[in-house]
């Protein structure tokens, strides 16, 4: 399955032909798919191992959100310029350079003494993302030619990278029971050394953009401004959004951002285009993609706790209940491509979004004595289900939309619309949950199995369901609105 070469607009240079023609392309895409998986799994692995690393660590709890909150806002505010990096320097030189580094981060955290070691070695891992991930979204388009074959592989990324984060809690509580929190991260370290090696031998080199330079302003100004703005969102959780704690830094990222905005204008190689906002495609489908995320890591961190604060479910047995959730999120991904055949991208996008928003709504029902095949299973299936076939034909029309100079970059923007959608959505909907908290009332003792103050959780994840409902059929409507329409045949 070979694709003919293409031409840069911008500057004329033609692709490395081994890059985006490979003799194995359904090697690069496993390869590829494999990398999104790791990366997309240290986003939520951790939240299960947290109670033995504050043991084990004597970290307080401030300790233990940077242990989470490290990794994102290093992930989310070096994605753009690891997209455009993978454009410049090489797609397989930053898959390799950012896994290697991850694989190097997971080790020094495995085996990290204190709790400042632990926190340092995430931010790493975080930065080894953000190079490795847009590069392997880079991969699969340019190893698989535009039509049938492409959705199909860009379906297979977009599952796999799902799958990841659904899978965080059931990874993490089979290897904390079965040995402890230390193999959360050094697990990554085989997995690793097998990718670079299989990466080494099977992708070979390719850039889209040879003979340009960084636009080093502007890759400081828009990483430290979604840096910034990562760390705004992380503080809600801790300080709340009205506190300056919290104030300081949105508005100050947000600022760089603007400052960004003003100087890519007056750039002549601009490290993000700007016109590339105006392909409808493009900004229409990030935002999709940005608002699905909003939704979708949330909901996997309050089912996880759902299942264990109030269900009284173990780690591993949380994990074991979300397992047909995944299941669903990868079917619905992997049917995505022949439902694109008969719906167009535009229509399934659409109809995914609103699969996951009934889900949702079901879910918001949620009851402190609520049983597996009514509170977890039944819309668990259709919310992930849903967020499957929607997010295929999201990165479909993302990607399709770009210029071949371009393709790394687009591929980071997918995924920091992902990332940044899912941390903003989380820290805003641990909020609302936290505002809907129904403290027990004075005298309360356990109702049969359930402890009063577990029970006080539930109006607050049931709330939180709600808002996301909200959320998805607001995306409903602006995907239905903003998406291009197929273009009419004849």
């Amino acid at each position: 399955m070979t694709a003919m070469p293409q031409t840069d607009s911008a500057t004329g240079s033609t692709p490395t032909r081994s890059s985006i023609r490979t003799p194995r392309p359904w090697l690069v895409v496993l390869v590829a798919c494999a990398g999104q998986f790791l990366v997309v799994l240290d986003v939520s692995v951790m939240n299960v191992a947290l109670p033995s690393i504050r043991a084990d660590l004597d970290l307080s709890s401030l300790g233990l959100q940077w242990v989470i909150n490290a990794y994102s806002i290093a992930f989310a505010g070096f994605m753009l310029l690891g997209g455009r990096a993978a454009d410049l320097y090489g797609r397989k030189t930053m898959f390799l350079a950012g896994l290697g580094l991850f694989t190097a981060a997971s080790v020094v955290g495995g085996i990290a003494p204190e709790g400042v070691w632990l926190i340092g070695a995430r931010a790493a891992q975080g930065l080894g993302a953000a190079a490795l991930s847009p590069a392997t979204l880079t991969l699969v388009t340019s190893a698989v030619p535009a039509g049938a074959a492409r959705t199909r592989a860009i379906a297979t990324w977009t599952a796999v990278g799902a799958a990841g984060g659904a899978a965080g809690g059931f990874v993490g509580g089979l290897l904390v029971d079965l040995l402890n929190w230390r193999w959360v991260l050094l697990v990554n370290a085989p997995l690793g050394l097998a990718l670079l090696a299989a990466a080494a031998l099977g992708i070979r080199e390719g850039r889209a953009t040879a003979g340009r330079r960084l636009d080093l302003p502007g890759a400081v100004l828009v990483t430290a401004g979604l840096a910034t703005l990562a760390y705004g969102i992380v503080q809600t959780e801790m300080a709340g959004w009205t506190s300056a704690a919290t104030l300081l830094p949105l508005l100050g990222g947000l600022a760089l951002l603007a400052v960004f905005a003003a100087v890519e204008k007056r750039t002549k190689e601009p490290l993000v285009p700007l016109g590339i906002f105006r392909n409808r495609a493009v900004s229409a489908a990030n935002a999709g993609i940005m608002l699905c995320g909003a939704s979708s890591f949330a909901m996997w961190f309050f089912m996880t706790v759902y299942a264990q604060n109030v269900l009284g479910y173990t780690p591993l047995q949380a994990g074991l209940a979300l397992v047909p959730s995944s299941l669903a999120v990868l079917v619905g991904s992997k049917a995505a491509p022949r439902l694109m055949a008969v719906t167009g991208a535009r229509a399934l996008a659409v109809t995914g979004v609103l699969v996951a928003a009934a889900g949702f709504a079901w879910q918001s029902t949620m009851t402190a004595d609520g049983t597996f095949l009514t509170t977890i299973l039944g819309p668990g299936l259709l919310m992930m289900g849903g967020i499957g076939l929607a997010t295929t034909p999201l990165a479909t029309l993302a990607t399709s939309g770009a210029a071949p100079g371009d393709a790394g970059l687009v591929s980071g923007l997918v995924n920091t619309s992902r990332t940044m959608g899912g941390a903003l959505g989380l820290a805003t909907l641990t909020t609302v949950a936290a505002a809907t908290h129904v403290p027990p009332g004075p005298g309360s003792g356990a109702i049969g199995s359930y402890d009063p103050d577990a029970l006080s959780l539930v109006p607050g994840y049931a709330m939180a369901f709600r808002v996301s409902t909200g959320v998805l059929l607001f995306a409903a409507v602006l995907m239905a609105l903003w998406l291009p329409r197929p273009a009419r045949k004849g």
